[in-house]
């Protein structure tokens, strides 16, 4: 981010330390990291008291990691006991060191409210220079906290200290005024982005550097800047917790207070670790940006809510190319991200080509010969077969994919597994079939095949070329998937698919513009006698899918093809205009009042038929009802059906 990189490298100026702030005498080796922890690569123009220092965001990363170690807590350790010579015992000598840096503290969070903030106000409403809200999103709540710590919690300190005689103690009013130091989470989770807006209008406005300028150099900022005094809040209440330690280690074991000072010692580490989440939440936005910004800020994917999980090179095996490709994955918690490096970075480094919602998200590993390491994810929009540079590598991807589907299915319950039967197999065929259409299949590859997988007809370069069906991923002809049917993966787009895919997928009918393009699929001969069809009669073609002026049709379902209803114009044709499997169909009742209508449906397909009688009706209802349901209907031998 260039904002940020204007703010790493910004002079702060020098920092002398003004008088009347903390104390830090034997407690140095306690103290949360500076800027520049010993072993660590100091950021440009960090080296301590030679100039000017830089507030940057592994400076909020490093204090975080110590607030979570604990390991600068370790290091304080319980001194002994004051002896009985001491005038004044320890624990009230810390209780001072707390007020006095507290006042020292108020005095800051005074000069950033009441005079930065004002002032910067002030001027925002008079010159128009900069916007208001410029400054508000500047300051955050740093109005509100020093409020908290001038009307509250300075006063109650004072007070007790005034009284320490009468009463010793200060754990019962730090556990009444603990709580309200979690306000510090907006405060620092707004620090980073704050810092860049300082520096960007302190560049962008001559107006805004000036007033910043005219109160650094004034005797109440004591020769800091404003990003050193707003650095302050963040490292307060460490600081506290220090204190409080401290303070705990010198009570007496029986003194009155050390339950209290305990508890509310508990309860500072608490606020701690509150704004330790806010900078780790900060740290996640920060670092979400910065990859949304790789891949172009599109308006799809950007989503502060989202977490990155992984992201890193892979291979892209090609069902056409024998050399993979090159290509990037990012994956979120909630999509996978399919991306093609960008030759000219301009901005976006990446391109995304196809975004994988994890939500009914498949992966499994590849076993292939050729391309070691290979594994298949497979989406509702598309279906990849990827390549990782080692087994470790893909056994990473694959682990980090399934953590991902695996919370999006404890999050949504339509997403789990149904428990697996008796059937076992069949039920995971029936669940292949049922995702036609649903979700993006694996593409065969090419050379895997040299013939049609639909009419096993061998191909050539020039009359029968390879092409894949959309919706089950087989090489076939260009015969064969000349159809098109909408895919709900595509977004309901038409799609070229096979002509099976496309009877499962739009009702099993055959458009009227293709019947003479396909050889042999309804040429069939009508059958007309009762000997060679298990039920045949004329029926009316009702409603809008036959036409206006529903005509009649000769209806046949043939003992050589028990399952299929063929539709003729007459008894004698060769050719039927329609064909309808009936398996997996519902016969219902029509619409209309008259007992001979019934209707054929399923999967939005609806077909509307008008017997003759209300006994043909019945053998027609029975026989489409055997059909529909698998079973073959009894032919003449038991029980005629035919008319």
């Amino acid at each position: 981010m260039c904002v940020r990189k204007k703010w790493l490298g910004r002079s702060l100026g020098a920092a002398p330390r003004a008088h009347g702030l903390e104390s830090e005498h034997h407690r140095l080796e306690c103290r949360p990291p500076s800027p520049a922890e010993p072993g660590e690569e100091p950021d440009m123009g960090e080296a301590l008291g030679s100039g000017p220092r830089t507030v940057s965001r592994r400076y909020l990363s490093s204090l975080k990691n110590k607030l979570s170690s604990g390991a600068w807590r370790k290091s304080c350790q319980p001194e002994t006991s004051p002896g009985p010579g001491m005038q004044e015992p320890e624990e009230k000598r810390i209780v001072q060191e707390l007020l006095e840096t507290e006042k020292a503290y108020v005095a800051r969070l005074h000069l950033l409210d009441q005079v930065f903030f004002q002032e910067l106000l002030k001027e925002a409403r008079s010159g128009k220079a900069f916007p208001e809200d410029v400054v508000r999103l500047i300051f955050s709540n740093i109005s509100s906290i020093y409020q908290f710590h001038s009307q509250f919690f300075l006063p109650e300190l004072q007070r007790r200290l005034d009284d320490w005689s009468a009463t010793p103690r200060i754990g019962d009013v730090i556990q009444k005024l603990a709580p309200f130091l979690k306000m510090y989470s907006e405060y620092v989770k707004n620090f980073e982005r704050a810092a860049e807006l300082l520096a960007t209008w302190t560049d962008k406005s001559a107006p805004f550097q000036e007033v910043i300028t005219r109160i650094q150099s004034s005797e109440a900022s004591g020769s800091l800047t404003l990003q050193h005094h707003m650095l302050e809040p963040v490292q307060r209440i460490p600081r506290y917790e220090l204190l409080l330690k401290e303070y705990v280690q010198k009570l007496p074991a029986q003194a009155p207070d050390r339950a209290d000072a305990q508890k509310a010692l508990d309860m500072i580490f608490s606020a701690a670790q509150h704004s330790n989440a806010a900078i780790t939440e900060m740290e996640r936005l920060q670092d979400l940006w910065e990859v949304y910004q790789r891949l172009g800020l599109e308006d799809d994917i950007v989503d502060p809510s989202n977490a990155l999980l992984r992201e890193g090179p892979v291979l892209k095996i090609s069902f056409r190319r024998s050399d993979p490709m090159e290509r990037y994955l990012f994956l979120f918690n909630n999509m996978l991200l399919y991306c093609v490096p960008r030759v000219i970075q301009v901005g976006a480094q990446f391109q995304v080509r196809t975004r994988i919602d994890v939500a009914g998200m498949k992966v499994r590993e590849v076993t292939n010969a050729e391309f070691p390491h290979s594994f298949l994810v497979s989406g509702k929009q598309r279906t990849l077969e990827l390549q990782a540079r080692s087994q470790e590598e893909m056994i990473s991807w694959m682990q980090a994919c399934q953590a991902a589907i695996h919370q999006i299915e404890k999050r949504n319950e339509t997403f789990k597994a149904a428990a697996q039967g008796p059937e076992g197999d069949t039920q995971e065929r029936e669940l292949q079939s049922e995702e036609l259409g649903l979700r993006a299949p694996q593409w065969i590859r090419d050379k895997m095949v040299t013939m049609c997988m639909r009419c096993q007809e061998p191909f050539n370069a020039l009359t029968r070329r390879r092409h894949h069906c959309r919706a089950c991923g087989y090489v076939v002809c260009a015969r064969c998937s000349d159809y098109r049917a909408e895919l709900k993966y595509d977004g309901n787009r038409p799609n070229r698919v096979c002509l099976d895919c496309y009877t499962f997928l739009t009702g099993n009918v055959l458009p009227e513009d293709k019947e003479d393009k396909k050889r042999g699929i309804l040429v069939k001969a009508s059958m007309a006698g009762s000997e060679q069809s298990l039920m045949c009669s004329f029926l009316q073609l009702v409603g809008d899918k036959w036409g206006k002026a529903g005509p009649r049709g000769w209806c046949v379902i043939p003992r050589d093809d028990p399952l299929v209803l063929y539709v003729y114009a007459a008894p004698q044709d060769m050719r039927a205009h329609t064909s309808i499997p009936l398996l997996g169909y519902q016969v219902t009742s029509g619409p209309q009042a008259d007992p001979r209508v019934f209707q054929l449906q399923q999967s939005g397909q609806l077909y509307t038929f008008k017997a003759e009688t209300e006994e043909l009706r019945g053998r027609w209802v029975k026989a489409m009802e055997r059909a529909a349901s698998g079973g073959v209907p009894q032919g003449p031998n038991n029980g005629d059906l035919s008319d």
